[in-house]
């Protein structure tokens, strides 16, 4: 069996259904006032719909988006019943996220590179950085790949222990320098031993200061070029992990770090303790970024590589029938 498959058995899927259960709820008690007494798909309906999307975070551009193509097929089509419209959503949504994926994995492998396969992880401080930097470190270990983690958020002392505690649980190599070390000699030194020691997977930990954009930069590059020293064309992946729990400031901070370095995917966590789950499909459709995992529970295996289907399907029922209803 697949690495794929397994992720999304039925266990994995209930946790998926379970971390989205109170967005959901909110979407679908929004969704079903919006066609509260009507038989068709009409003007008020997709007005109702609009204000529905816009309040679950999903944010006024991507709201319009769906909108507009949704309503185009509904003129289009023969039968204009309100019970198409969760269908329709549905496809819209999956759709939305698909296109948005462009070459990303949509599992846990590492494609096949000459040398250590390096993930460079940004975010504000707060949002899970470090935890979910752990998790993965897990993940990877699981799959019987060797790690090595660089604790390059030299700002906090309290970083770096946190990530040193993750990767003695996992068996992975543990890079740092102290607090206020270099971050790029951190990250030059984690590449280096990955190298040298064979490993197949290096994860770099950074900074999450947002107070001067021009500096996080510059941080960036600087670590960037450093690495590439050791390891031409690296980082692989560049993931920025955004607090799902924190709805449209989330697209703030993802504004903030697009427009300081090139991000390849998102990290959404902290989505099973909030109504805003909704803020995936906006910020993924946005800034056109494919959405890498998100975050649904405490334990590491609740870090999951996102799928769009999977994620809609938790997150929309099929009809306003009473027995989708989340509980």
């Amino acid at each position: 069996m697949s690495f794929f498959k397994k992720l999304f058995s039925s266990e994995k899927k209930e946790t998926l259904d379970r971390g989205l259960a109170r967005t959901k709820r909110g979407v679908l008690e929004k969704l079903s006032r919006a066609v509260m007494g009507k038989k068709d798909i009409d003007a008020d309906v997709l007005e109702e719909l609009e204000e529905a999307l816009i309040t679950s975070d999903i944010g006024v551009k991507t709201t319009t988006r769906i909108i507009d193509r949704i309503e185009d097929r509904t003129s289009r089509a023969s039968s204009k019943s309100v019970d198409l419209l969760l269908p329709m959503l549905r496809e819209e949504i999956v759709g939305m996220l698909e296109n948005n994926r462009g070459n990303q994995p949509t599992d846990l492998s590492i494609p096949a590179t000459e040398g250590p396969y390096v993930f460079l992880i940004v975010g504000v401080n707060g949002v899970g950085k470090t935890t979910t930097i752990g998790k993965l470190c897990h993940q990877f270990a699981a799959r019987g790949l060797k790690v090595t983690v660089g604790a390059a958020d030299t700002f906090r002392a309290a970083a770096v222990d946190q990530l040193q505690v993750w990767a003695e649980r996992s068996g992975a190599h543990f890079v740092s320098q102290g607090q206020d070390a270099d971050p790029a000699a951190v990250a030059f030194d984690a590449v280096q031993s990955a190298v040298a020691k064979g490993h197949d997977v290096v994860l770099i930990d950074t900074a999450g200061r947002l107070h001067n954009k021009k500096h996080l930069m510059d941080e960036l590059s600087k670590i960037k070029r450093v690495m590439q020293k050791i390891a031409p064309g690296v980082p692989h992946e560049v993931l920025l992990v955004l607090d799902g729990s924190t709805g449209q400031n989330a697209i703030e901070q993802a504004k903030q770090f697009t427009a300081a370095t090139e991000v390849s995917g998102l990290v959404l966590t902290k989505l099973d303790g909030t109504a805003r789950g909704g803020v995936v499909i906006g910020i993924a459709e946005e800034f056109k970024i494919p959405v890498r995992f998100i975050g649904v529970g405490e334990q590491p295996e609740d870090l999951q590589v996102f799928n769009a289907m999977e994620f809609v399907d938790s997150l929309l029922p099929v009809s306003f029938g009473p027995e989708n209803a989340a509980s």
